[in-house]
């Protein structure tokens, strides 16, 4: 009996898992899941929640290059929750609300939860220093100050 059991169990699980694979790549979870997978992503999200900011403020507050948060934005964007906008030589960022309800609410939760994590309040105060004094800053002389976008996604 164990042994139809196991067999049965075996030859059942990759049928069950291939359809459940369908099913979340046609939801658009698989996306979201994996651009959430990412510390750096995470703090991305954070950053442009609620506000449009431009790369540049993104670069220096995360302290890493250029390509790479363009790399980690450009992931962001194919998952569907972020937004580009060019405004000369500006590149503006954005959260996107996406169209699935239970990616909508994932997402949510998510930036719900950086509410209680130090690094990601850490981030928001840079921002925010960053805002105030540009001047302080090289990568940011000249750079447009982050806007509110109202639409928070929370």
């Amino acid at each position: 009996m164990k042994r139809i059991y196991l067999q049965s169990h075996i030859s059942v699980n990759p049928y069950i898992m291939k359809i459940m694979s369908r099913m979340a790549a046609s939801s658009g979870l698989i996306p979201l899941f994996a651009a959430l997978a990412d510390p750096t992503r995470l703090r991305l999200l954070n950053l442009i929640a609620g506000r449009e900011v431009c790369v540049c403020y993104l670069v220096e507050i995360l302290r890493q290059s250029q390509p790479k948060i363009s790399r980690h934005l450009a992931y962001l964007r194919k998952a569907g929750v972020v937004a580009a906008r060019r405004e000369g030589k500006w590149m503006h960022y954005r959260m996107e609300q996406p169209k699935n309800p239970a990616a909508a609410s994932i997402l949510a939760a998510v930036l719900d939860s950086f509410k209680n994590a130090k690094e990601m309040q850490a981030d928001i105060a840079r921002l925010s220093r960053a805002c105030c004094q540009p001047e302080r800053f090289v990568a940011l002389q000249g750079a447009p100050i982050p806007a509110c976008t109202g639409a928070d996604i929370l």
